[in-house]
């Protein structure tokens, strides 16, 4: 018996998962090892079938012709049978003739066989949504404002409206109407209009410039953040005066270590207490969803009241500043640690629970990126918790520090003008992120990129001693700005964090509660998933205006270094080749996920982060 069946390219019908009908479909590839075909629907949705849910389109044909074949008798008494349990039969004092009953059963045949086969299955629950029209050829209106049709989505469609749908556009024969009623009684199958989420397959297309570049960037991230730290501790930071090498015991101290970790724990005891509510997340793979609870913010007052008492105690923070380095060395030896320990089990995590873009099978490749979606101790989430905790709280209390340490090399009795924008505008940025907390639970690192190598070292390491080189900048070389200078960057910076704080709460508030009478005013397009790509509002400006509040809250925080030299523009130069790739991958993540919607979508707002620009 031959491994496969079907050619790639070859166009077939695959049932739908979970129902009982067929569509034209293109087989695009085959797992030998899960034994599952890669299809692609025509509406642009793919999916993973197994071989005993996909036909030739030659079956389907002479089904047809057999069909077609049976004679008026057959047909008759096949009607006279199913009359009595006919879902879509009327009401006993609105019962048709048998003429009118003819005929609608000869319109109705006809309807059948001029609609095509390749119909998505959830247009069995929203004949008016857009794709629709494009299929039976009617003028396309792909802008809604009705946001009732995502709600009704979501819940059971009554049964007679399932029965006279599945009436019309079913591709069963007559002779399987006696089972019409063990197929209604499974209603929870027909009303999951969400795409079945495929069992993982390999990853194909790598990003981050596959072996050889993620290999590369396990080395130049820790020697990028050591030679940031360098420059900024010289007195002249330009980029051609290169800082000399440290002796690598120089950059080790137990002790600093050891402060490491005991910070470490102490947010992960935060985190485990009772306290905040408790959410789910966006289904799994196998329709499971898991838990999460939100605390954050309680763990941002609990730690600023412990960095309180500290100070009250005079406790010198600026050890922080003196032994920075050492720090950094100490949460790169942490990060490295925890990548090896989260592949290492990874390796014996169900597939249900591999990441969609870290099962490539290359050992590199996954050690980056992450071969396990959701590690988990227990109820304990090491990605959850790492992407908001360590490394975010962290960061504040290192710009602290550097603010203390200013204050006591410079003698002054306040801090500079320039450290308390910079601490003032990062601040309002992280209490914003632990506020809303909630919202991350969509975002692409939770939903999508495995726990390696690349969150484990962006959360612990890069985001606490990258995103505050402004701070440490300004302690070794301090600068003067004026209070009409000051007043620009905060408005600017207020303009920024409007953008993005608005927007985020636009997109988040639509995912929650798409009927509420706030949005009323924001029209959409609706797509095969359930969900609907928002083109009024700030979606509507751009693709991505969180991307773009962010870039100017990056450029007010770097503004303040003055324009000596460029590296405290480091940050907003990164941040903006970061988005720039991130919206490449979210633009093809989302292409493959929404088809044709999306390429609609982009149609109605053409520019990416740039107004204008791009």
């Amino acid at each position: 018996m031959p491994n496969r069946k079907f050619a790639d390219g070859e166009v077939v019908m695959g049932r739908w998962p979970g129902s009982v009908l067929y569509y034209e479909v293109q087989v695009t590839s085959y797992d030998d090892v899960a034994h599952l075909y890669t299809v692609k629907y025509k509406d642009g949705t793919e999916l993973a079938l197994k071989e005993s849910d996909i036909r030739s389109q030659s079956s389907f044909k002479n089904r047809k012709s057999q069909s077609s074949s049976s004679s008026p008798s057959r047909r008759s008494s096949s009607r006279s049978r199913s009359r009595s349990r006919s879902p879509g039969r009327p009401a006993r004092g609105r019962r048709r003739s048998a003429s009118q009953s003819r005929d609608h059963k000869d319109d109705k045949k006809k309807t059948i066989q001029e609609t095509s086969l390749a119909l998505p299955v959830f247009f069995l629950f929203k004949p008016s949504e857009n794709n629709t029209k494009r299929y039976n050829g009617e003028p396309e209106n792909t802008e809604k404002n009705d946001t009732t049709c995502i709600i009704l989505e979501q819940k059971l469609k009554p049964d007679l409206e399932v029965r006279r749908v599945l009436e019309q556009y079913s591709l069963r024969s007559r002779k399987d109407d006696t089972k019409k009623e063990e197929i209604y009684s499974e209603k929870k199958t027909f009303v999951a209009v969400k795409p079945i989420e495929k069992v993982p397959t390999k990853t194909k297309e790598l990003e981050f410039g596959g072996r050889i570049g993620t290999f590369m960037l396990i080395l130049l991230l820790p020697a990028t953040v050591f030679y940031l730290l360098l420059m900024c501790k010289q007195d002249d930071p330009s980029l051609l005066n290169f800082p000399p090498l440290p002796a690598l015991e120089s950059l080790w101290d137990g002790r600093v270590f050891g402060v490491f970790l005991l910070w470490f724990f102490i947010q992960a005891l935060f985190h485990l207490l009772p306290i905040g509510k408790v959410v789910e997340g966006l289904p799994l793979s196998n329709g499971r969803r898991l838990q999460y609870r939100i605390n954050g913010f309680y763990a941002f007052i609990l730690t600023a009241a412990a960095i309180g008492a500290l100070l009250y105690f005079q406790f010198e923070l600026h050890y922080l500043y003196d032994h920075f380095m050492q720090f950094a060395a100490s949460a790169i030896a942490f990060s490295l640690a925890l990548s090896i320990y989260l592949y290492v089990r990874s390796l014996k995590a169900p597939e249900e629970e591999i990441a969609p873009g870290g099962n490539s099978g290359y050992f590199i490749y996954d050690f980056f990126t992450g071969h396990e979606l959701n590690p988990r101790i227990g109820n304990f989430d090491l990605k959850y918790f790492c992407e908001l905790r360590p490394g975010l709280i962290g960061w504040v209390v290192i710009n602290l520090a550097m603010l203390l340490a200013e204050m006591k090399i410079h003698n002054l009795n306040v801090p500079s003008l320039s450290m308390i924008l910079v601490n003032s505008f990062q601040l309002l940025y992280v209490v914003d992120a632990l506020w809303n907390e909630e919202a991350i639970l969509t975002t692409m690192d939770i939903t999508h990129d495995g726990f390696g190598f690349m969150l484990a070292f962006g959360d612990l390491v890069w985001v606490p001693f990258v995103y505050s080189l402004q701070a440490f900048y300004l302690v070794g070389h301090p600068t003067t700005i004026t209070w009409p200078v000051a007043a620009a960057i905060t408005v600017l910076n207020c303009i920024g964090y409007y953008i993005f704080r608005s927007a985020n709460s636009q997109k988040n508030n639509f995912r929650r509660n798409p009927a509420d009478p706030k949005l009323a005013n924001l029209k959409f397009i609706p797509t095969a998933t359930g969900k609907g790509l928002l083109v009024t509002g700030w979606w509507g400006f751009v693709r991505h205006p969180n991307y773009l509040g962010d870039i100017i809250m990056a450029l007010a925080w770097s503004l303040p270094c003055g324009f000596n030299h460029i590296l405290p523009y480091f940050y907003v130069i990164y941040f903006i080749c970061l988005l720039v790739h991130r919206e490449a991958r979210d633009e093809h993540h989302c292409k493959q996920k929404y088809g044709l919607a999306w390429e609609r979508y982009c149609q109605r707002v053409p520019y990416r982060i740039f107004p204008y620009i791009y």
